[in-house]
């Protein structure tokens, strides 16, 4: 019997920064609505395109004002802060990364020697690790200042000049999906600045850091590692060609390697996919996720809320974010959802702590929630949702 072929990455030497090629899995399914995912960003359940959620302080790389300070704009080099990346270790020599080479070679034909080789080419840096651990329980979460580091003058500007520049991109990717322009636009600012701020981490170190020295969530990124690790071969391109964030997020949207394979789209027509080099692409893909998540076209993303004293606040936030009570059953906790609410649609109880100031609640439908597939963060919805109108209505006046 013949041995199974093993399928072998490009020379890192030649694998530089490219597009990717017409023919391979990825641009097949480029063209199809793809079941839903998102469950860790994998191939699951669903889950978030980028991987930072609401216990974690926001990402310094892409919120932090002093960041903004340093980014450049789109094809320029950003300013580089020097990291310690901390012991040598080599990834290769450990058991556990021997036995996951062992199962990609089972499953998915690649060769061990090669992977062998990949890995022990990994750099541990200490702080991936650092900025994925959660802020410790006596750190106080404040809507206000997370939301003061998305609506500023520089995101703003940035995102009228991204709007007027692909407009027919952003209508088009608006009529075909039926998400809102301005959400479009806005997700791609919090995410990098429109591009400005993708990453300065490679993603095979980020992943691999986080596969196997942060338990907390291991296999979820091992999942990722794996997509990734697909992805790149189906690239034709070196898995250390690839920069992103800590947590392995890649391009203008940040989408995670399950979430690139699942719905990233070719939508500049040029027979390619490229979330790091096109941003049609990653507006066409940023659209299409929030409409195979369930985006309802017209319906609002939040609702304001009148408290009574004996309202049972606990119970309702206890439920969670995804949409399962009418305005009915609301007001039976002693909650009133202000304006003009269909009687069947279902709400969340959404709170928004302000730090030592009163929580803000709001009532979200079935589109604050698929915002939160996004990224799992009552926050981020919030911050997406009011970027959008703060650009919109700027639009409107230019």
């Amino acid at each position: 019997m013949q041995a199974p072929r093993r399928i072998a990455f490009p020379d890192p030497s030649i694998a530089q920064l490219g597009r990717h090629r017409p023919g391979s899995p990825l641009s097949a399914c480029s063209g199809a609505l793809s079941a839903l995912l998102f469950s860790a960003l994998l191939c699951t359940p669903p889950s978030p395109a980028s991987a930072q959620t609401d216990d974690q302080a926001p990402a310094p790389a892409l919120t932090a004002p002093a960041a903004l300070k340093l980014a450049a704009a789109p094809g320029e080099k950003a300013a580089r802060r020097p990291r310690a990346q901390g012991p040598r270790i080599d990834y290769s020599l450990r058991a556990e990364v021997q036995a996951f080479i062992a199962d990609l070679a089972a499953r998915h034909q690649f060769g061990e020697d090669e992977l062998k080789a990949l890995f022990a080419q990994v750099r541990f840096d200490e702080s991936i690790v650092r900025l994925m651990t959660p802020a410790a329980p006596s750190f106080k979460r404040s809507w206000e200042v997370y939301r003061s580091r998305f609506l500023d003058a520089t995101r703003i500007n940035a995102g009228l000049a991204f709007w007027r520049t692909h407009a027919e991109a952003i209508s088009r990717a608006a009529r075909t999906y039926g998400v809102p322009e301005e959400i479009i636009v806005s997700i791609i600012g919090v995410e990098t600045v429109y591009g400005r701020i993708t990453g300065e981490y490679r993603v095979i170190d980020a992943l691999t850091v986080l596969s196997f020295d942060y338990p907390r969530r291991a296999d979820f990124f091992r999942a990722e590692l794996e997509q990734f690790l697909l992805h790149a071969r189906e690239m034709k391109l070196s898995p250390l060609s690839f920069k992103g964030s800590f947590a392995g997020a890649i391009g203008y949207p940040q989408f995670m390697p399950s979430s690139i394979r699942r719905w990233a789209t070719d939508f500049d027509g040029d027979g390619l996919i490229d979330l790091r080099a096109s941003p049609v692409d990653a507006i066409g893909s940023v659209a299409r996720f929030l409409a195979e998540h369930g985006w309802r076209s017209g319906e609002p993303i939040v609702f304001e809320v009148r408290m009574q004293r004996d309202a049972r606040l606990q119970e309702l936030l206890a439920a969670g974010i995804e949409p399962k009570f009418t305005t009915a059953e609301l007001a039976d906790r002693g909650i009133e959802v202000q304006g003009s609410v269909p009687e069947a649609m279902p709400l969340a109880l959404i709170d928004l702590p302000n730090g030592d100031n009163p929580t803000t609640y709001l009532a979200g439908p079935r589109n604050f929630y698929v915002i939160t597939r996004y990224n799992r963060s009552s926050f981020y919805a919030m911050a997406v949702r009011d970027l959008a109108l703060t650009l919109a209505n700027a639009r409107q006046r230019e």
